[in-house]
Parts: structure tokens; C-alpha cells; sequence
């Protein structure tokens, strides 16, 4: 006798993806591309970043370029990772979603409006990946 959830194509024992799973997964892979492009353009023209005076943590542009194309093709690949159900992706979705909120947080008086956009959807990634599919008890 199969139940409703084994129907439905849960509880089979195979892993299944939560909703919330594939947001995180689409919100990655985007996120990587999107960063990938936010470095090629630091790293291209000087005159995209905005230079503010006596701030802490001021790199080149050209290095923060480089930090953005690196950050934004591992959170691609573990995005693309997560697409296929791998656990692994999932911790490690988890912590370099933590590190592109931490470049953000830095590079948020270069690009304020944008950095916080991304520090919530970091945020949203988190919580989704850390919530996980849902198991039934029945």
C-alpha cells in the first residue's frame, strides 16, 4: 500500500529537493554569474567603482575584481552542485553565501543600494539551505 507522499514522489527514498532548496540553488547560480560580471568590470575600467576617501578596507579595484570573478564562480559551481541534490553543495552553499555577504558588506560604500540587495538575498540563501527539505513522520 503506498501512501500519498510516496505518490507524490516523496518518501521514496531517493533525495528530493525542497522548493526552498531550488530557489537557493537559482539564486546561486545567478548570484555567481552576476558576480563574475561585477568583477570583469572592476577589473576592466577603474571608472565603474566608485572611490570613497579614508576607508578601511580599500583594495584596488582590479583586486576587488579578482576576489568578486573567484567568489562568483565557486557560488556558480556549488549552485549548479546543488541543482543535482548534493549535500555537499548544500554546506558549502552555506558558507561561501556567508563570504559573498562579508565582500558585500565590505564593498558596500562602492555600491550601497546593491550590496544590501545582495546581503538579503545571502541572507534568503542561507535560510534556505539550512531549512532543508521537509521529512514527513508519517
Amino acid at each position: 500500500m503506498t501512501t500519498h507522499t510516496q505518490r507524490a514522489g516523496h518518501g521514496s527514498g531517493a533525495a528530493t529537493s525542497s522548493g526552498w532548496t531550488v530557489f537557493a540553488a537559482v539564486m546561486m547560480i545567478f548570484g555567481g554569474a552576476l558576480a563574475v560580471f561585477q568583477g570583469i568590470a572592476a577589473i576592466a575600467k577603474d571608472d565603474v567603482v566608485v572611490h570613497t576617501r579614508s576607508y578601511s578596507f580599500s583594495f584596488s579595484s582590479t583586486g576587488w575584481g579578482w576576489i568578486y570573478v573567484s567568489l562568483g564562480v565557486l557560488i556558480f559551481l556549488a549552485g549548479a552542485a546543488l541543482m543535482s541534490g548534493a549535500l555537499w553543495a548544500r554546506v558549502v552553499g552555506v558558507i561561501l553565501a556567508g563570504l559573498s555577504m562579508v565582500a558585500n558588506f565590505v564593498w558596500l560604500p562602492h555600491y550601497p543600494v546593491w550590496s544590501i540587495v545582495v546581503i538579503a538575498l545571502d541572507v534568503a540563501v542561507i535560510w534556505a539551505l539550512c531549512t532543508g527539505p521537509q521529512r514527513s513522520n508519517r
